[in-house]
């Protein structure tokens, strides 16, 4: 599977995973929150940080027909926001912050670029040369915007929370078709936050097998477990939600991460990642150090010279200095060349 880069940074299997902070509607309407994640998350170790650009009424239309409405029930963290349209208008980033945006991250030395929803977004993101483009999971049905996407040239990291086996080949192939060479496809449930049992991470696998591409993870899961476990099953790619901290409100904030959890997250990825290793049965530098710690076969009762080896003066224990236990069968009958002493190693200059 070959490798790509998104600006100088490059996801393959020969790299520790690529680590994008969303920073979504958790800035809570104010820039200066915004600004703050930002640092945080470059600070915290993110490769990328990433935005949601559009406007409520690039999203949705404002509307209160029941098919706009947030649905009520149990555990639904947005109903209160009533339609999707005031949802977006309290969530979105502000296109006028943009600039200052872009200068704080070029100020940092880290990547900005955005999920787009629409394409006067996109057009929005060419004016800041974004080092890739984000496809969210409602929009991979939008074959328009995939198109618009692709023709920029710009690698895209493409989500699958929403989507059937059908729907990824389509906007992969519109992808692909469009001009677009470099594709992330992240395995993604759209649930918030997702449960557990319902992130069926063995399908990542499968998708690396599928579509040929790297792949990765949109995470909805609270803590840090599930990218972990990822990156185990070939995940190069983790986009995870970040917010300042437990105290901080937000539209996302019940399900993302501190910035202090954030950074533990991008530490423990590099261990998960340096631990896959490589496929090999020789010892490690450090594992040889503790060979001396197998069986071997010392003498366990003196012996005499001449007297034969039996299961009462010979046995198989700590450390690795003495003959391989495999050759006990063989030894047993013969006799001492010499006298032995208890603890002595044994070895053939001493078996007659």
């Amino acid at each position: 599977m070959k490798p790509i880069f998104i600006g100088d940074k490059e996801i393959s299997d020969a790299v520790s995973p690529f680590v994008i902070a969303e920073l979504s509607g958790n800035h809570a309407g104010d820039i200066n929150k915004a600004l703050a994640l930002i640092e945080a998350a470059a600070k915290g170790g993110a490769d990328a940080i990433k935005l949601q650009v559009y406007r409520a009424d690039t999203i949705t239309l404002k509307s209160d027909n029941p098919d706009f409405q947030i649905p009520k029930k149990v555990g639904n963290k947005w109903e209160s926001y009533g339609t999707l349209y005031e949802l977006y208008e309290y969530a979105y980033t502000p296109w006028e912050w943009l600039p200052e945006l872009f200068a704080k991250a070029n100020e940092l030395g880290v990547m900005l670029f955005g999920s787009v929803f629409d394409e006067t977004s996109v057009d929005e993101l060419e004016k800041f040369n974004v080092p890739a483009y984000k496809i969210a999971s409602p929009e991979v049905f939008d074959i328009g915007l995939l198109e618009k996407v692709a023709k920029t040239g710009k690698p895209v990291i493409i989500s699958s929370g929403l989507s059937g086996l059908g729907d990824i080949e389509l906007a992969m192939q519109t992808l692909k078709d469009n001009g677009c060479e470099n594709i992330v496809l992240l395995k993604c449930t759209t649930a918030y936050p997702t449960p557990f049992d319902q992130v069926d991470l063995r399908t990542i696998t499968n998708m690396r097998e599928t579509f040929d591409c790297q792949v990765g993870l949109s995470d909805h899961t609270t803590g840090i477990t599930v990218p972990l476990a990822s990156v185990a099953l070939g995940c190069n790619v983790i986009e995870k939600h970040i917010k300042l901290d437990n105290e901080s409100e937000s539209v996302d904030s019940f399900f993302s991460l501190t910035v202090e959890e954030f950074a533990m997250m991008v530490r423990e990825l590099k261990h998960a990642w340096q631990a896959l290793g490589k496929v090999s049965y020789q010892l490690t530098t450090e594992s040889a150090k503790n060979r001396y710690g197998t069986r071997s076969l010392y003498v366990c009762a003196d012996i005499q010279k001449g007297e034969a080896f039996s299961e009462q003066n010979i046995k198989s224990v700590r450390p690795g200095y003495g003959l391989h236990t495999k050759y006990k069968p063989e030894i047993l009958g013969k006799k001492a060349r010499k006298e032995l002493k208890l603890g002595d190693r044994l070895s053939w200059d001493v078996i007659e």
